[in-house]
């Protein structure tokens, strides 16, 4: 079924083979890729930047595995980026070892400057917690921002119906904070399409998503949700706040009110 996704059409034609992108093409190659299959903008991704392609993946999420799970098909070329806030899961980390086990792509594992005992020393006892906004700051946004400083584009797995905020995601853009292109090859599709790829293909998926968790991020700040509460519910509950900083919207980082 998913094989078939794969168009017939040559993923030449959408782009120049060799050249990087700048940002005016970017906003020309997004509209040329909407509606194309996640197989066809990860091959477009591959063919456009090569190894200087990133691969941003939480280990929490299914869409984060099915996209491993993609790229390992394509290439062993593009780098994983995955972010130890140091509030992970411990089932987050054996799994991600687990899975590395599986797939023969580059691991790189950004941490931030500051452990948590100097983060709490420097910002205050609140910090011991992953007390949102400054700690996804600190413990999130700038080791990725260190990261892309050696790469031309990153991929994320985020999806236009996960939030409001990511409604407007589009297949590809320039993200001026990171200075590198920002690439959704699921931006337009379903929950049930992931999950009926993991199914089909046999990949592995977090196991905390069978104890009650929907949406995965740092320990302190994530809890199992109700059958009827949405999907990421369970991320900062009981405060109007959604997004880690990580993503953009309108050019700008979406964060809620701590």
């Amino acid at each position: 079924m998913f094989e078939a996704l794969r168009s017939e059409r040559s993923l030449r034609t959408l782009g120049r083979p060799g050249a990087i992108p700048g940002p005016w093409e970017l906003a020309w190659q997004a509209e040329h890729l909407e509606g194309a299959s996640p197989w066809e903008i990860l091959e477009w991704a591959v063919e456009t930047y090569g190894n200087r392609l990133a691969l941003s993946a939480s280990f929490g999420g299914p869409e984060g595995m099915a996209l491993i799970d993609m790229i390992s098909k394509i290439t062993d070329e593009v780098t994983i980026l995955t972010i130890d806030t140091g509030f992970v899961f411990k089932a987050t980390h054996e799994f991600r070892e687990e899975v590395m086990r599986r797939y023969r792509l580059p691991l790189e594992v950004l941490r931030p400057k500051l452990s948590i005992e100097e983060q709490v020393e420097r910002y205050g006892e609140r910090m011991r917690t992953c007390s949102p906004d400054l700690c996804c700051q600190v413990r999130k946004v700038e080791p990725l921002e260190r990261a892309l400083k050696d790469y031309d584009a990153w991929m994320t797995g985020i999806r236009r119906e996960q939030t409001p905020q990511r409604a407007n995601t589009k297949v590809v853009t320039w993200e001026e904070r990171y200075g590198a292109a920002k690439i959704a090859p699921l931006a337009f599709m379903t929950e049930e399409w992931v999950h009926e790829y993991v199914a089909e293909h046999g990949v592995p998926v977090n196991p905390l998503l069978e104890r009650g968790y929907r949406s995965i991020g740092c320990e302190p700040q994530t809890r199992p949700v109700a059958p009827d509460e949405d999907t990421r519910a369970g991320r900062w509950s009981g405060i109007e706040k959604t997004e880690c900083g990580l993503h953009w919207v309108d050019g700008k980082i979406v964060r809620g009110n701590a």
